[in-house]
């Protein structure tokens, strides 16, 4: 076979048991290779020493490469970081970036890592600021979204970046605050000893479902909640309230009435059922709001403030509310009434509100006037880096030498490809004609022109009056993509909400490395030890679909 076959083939081998996790022995097993010799008796597959020291180390150094190379075009980075603890006690770090091109969010898992000291904050923001360096975007950082562990705080704090709270944790917290009140701790013991002893019983997993068939419901199991995981308790009422019909039905059957009653369970009533429908309509939202922050692909920052306006509401106590609904709603709100109000956490997000285009009306009532004067000031301040093109976004040049250099700069190394399933779609650009392609760094000098015609303070005015005077988009519009399309006629501020667009409200992204779905790519690198922190970046972020708080 020609060489070049050989390398191509070697090239496909190595994705293969990468990201698929197979074992490297794979490569040697019998099977593998009468297959591989079915397919073509020429090729010889590569030794498993082969496989581990000399072709992942090569992919992964180009990877690296590309990615380096990418940043380094990248004006703003916002992080997310989480770590992990297996159940062997070892320690995990992962550290992610996000950032934008073209108007298109992109994430990068940096790096994944064993590590071997203590966790102190001081430590944690070594091992960070190591990775952004290797990488050459410390300086770039925006922001960094994490947890609430306190070492995590001293970290961000230490390398002097702007630390947001997890929004999704923060939501988690104040779910769980529920479980402090006695009046829905009686309640949900009550039903969690129906649950956990219908779990346990195969007699009554048969008789539930044939209740299920007789009352024509879905054929679901009862959930039982954790108090750890996401959103388990409203989970399990959920399900509790669906299966209602079929449970009190499997439990006057009289083959698991006497055992139940020999067990002196609690019967189910109508007033639990009630409270269960309580506890429903009044949590929906604040599920809801989880899932806005943890299912989508890039929440921004400047959803944070305008979906804590909407829980305010919700969970203010009304006329009507029963003492239930009322104790539930003073619990949840005064948990969430205590973040985020920090000065400096709460400017940057009432800014980051004001620039994303579908809540800037969020910010349009008499306490927002600051927002806005503190977004003309920045622009101010931002306004020389703007003269070196209207078409510069995040550091990259004009959309003609772009498209001429593309071709050498995002060469897909084909062995490497994997269809993502999950991969946001591109942002739709408006096509410019080859005239404007040619000549787009002459219209760059007229804009340029036209704009020191009028002082800085001036044009900052007007932009921000066009913008706020423009309606707000639909939630279910990409803000980055908005700002894309109309950086012509926001240049200063669109570089500005570039800045700000990266920054995630969730810390989602890097837990996802140690959701229940990637425990398995863990455990399986796990055993590569040296070539732990290769395969892991080489796998990429997760690509799973669902929630965190659907790992539960």
């Amino acid at each position: 076979m020609p060489a070049e076959k050989v390398e191509e083939c070697h090239r496909k081998v190595t994705a293969y048991v990468v990201k698929r996790l197979h074992p490297f022995s794979d490569v040697e097993s019998p099977t593998f290779r009468d297959m591989i010799r079915s397919i073509n008796p020429k090729y010889t597959p590569p030794t498993r020493d082969y496989l581990a020291n000399q072709l992942i180390p090569t992919w992964y150094n180009i990877e690296k490469s590309n990615v380096i190379s990418e940043l380094a075009n990248v004006h703003s980075v916002a992080l997310t970081c989480d770590s992990w603890t297996s159940i062997a006690q070892d320690h995990y770090l992962t550290v992610t970036a996000h950032y934008l091109v073209e108007g298109k969010m992109k994430q990068k898992v940096l790096q994944t890592k064993a590590v071997y000291t203590a966790q102190t904050g001081h430590a944690v923001a070594e091992e960070i600021g190591d990775i952004l360096k290797e990488y050459g975007i410390f300086d770039k950082v925006v922001a960094a979204t994490v947890d609430n562990a306190a070492n995590m705080d001293i970290a961000i704090k230490r390398l002097k970046f702007v630390k947001l709270g997890c929004f999704a944790h923060t939501l988690n917290l104040a779910a769980q605050s529920l479980y402090s009140l006695s009046a829905v701790t009686q309640w949900t013991a009550k039903i969690r000893s129906i649950i956990v002893w219908m779990k346990r019983s195969s007699m009554a997993k048969v008789v539930l479902r044939e209740k299920q068939d007789l009352l024509k419901l879905p054929q679901h199991s009862l959930i039982l909640d954790v108090r750890t995981r996401w959103n388990s308790l409203y989970l399990m009422m959920e399900r509790f309230l669906e299966q209602y019909p079929a449970t009190q039905a499997a439990s006057l059957d009289q083959r698991l009435r006497k055992n139940m009653e020999r067990d002196r369970l609690s019967r189910l009533s109508d007033e639990d059922f009630r409270k269960a429908e309580d506890f429903i309509n009044l949590m929906r939202v604040l599920y809801t709001s989880t899932l806005c922050v943890s299912t989508e692909k890039n929440p921004t920052c400047g959803q944070i403030l305008p979906i804590l306006q909407k829980l305010e509401m919700h969970f203010t106590v009304v006329e009507g509310d029963t003492v239930f609904v009322s104790n539930l709603k003073k619990q949840v709100w005064a948990n969430l009434s205590k973040r985020y109000q920090s000065e400096e956490i709460r400017n940057f997000l009432e800014v980051a509100t004001a620039l994303d285009p579908r809540f800037k009306k969020n910010m349009d009532g008499d306490d927002a006037v600051g927002v806005w004067d503190r977004i003309k000031t920045d622009m101010m301040m931002t306004d020389s880096e703007h003269d070196q093109s209207t078409e510069d976004d995040c550091g990259e040049g004009s959309d003609f030498r772009r498209t001429m250099g593309s071709e050498k700069r995002h060469i897909k190394n084909d062995e490497v490809e994997e269809e993502d399933e999950n991969q946001q779609p591109p942002s739709k650009h408006p096509r410019k004609s080859p005239l404007e392609e040619l000549f787009a760094d002459e219209d760059a000098e007229k804009m340029s022109s036209q704009r020191r015609t009028m002082s800085t303070q001036d044009h900052a005015e007007k932009e921000m009056q066009m913008y706020k005077e423009t309606p707000p988009t639909f939630t279910s519009d990409d803000p980055a993509a908005w700002w894309w399309n109309q950086r012509m006629t926001y240049p200063l501020m669109s570089n500005m909400a570039f800045s700000y667009l990266c920054v995630q409200a969730s810390s989602t992204p890097s837990e996802r490395v140690f959701s229940t779905a990637g425990l398995s790519r863990v455990r399986y690198i796990a055993g590569l030890k040296d070539n732990f922190d290769i395969v892991f970046n080489l796998l990429g972020p997760q690509t799973e679909t669902k929630s965190k708080a659907d790992d539960f």
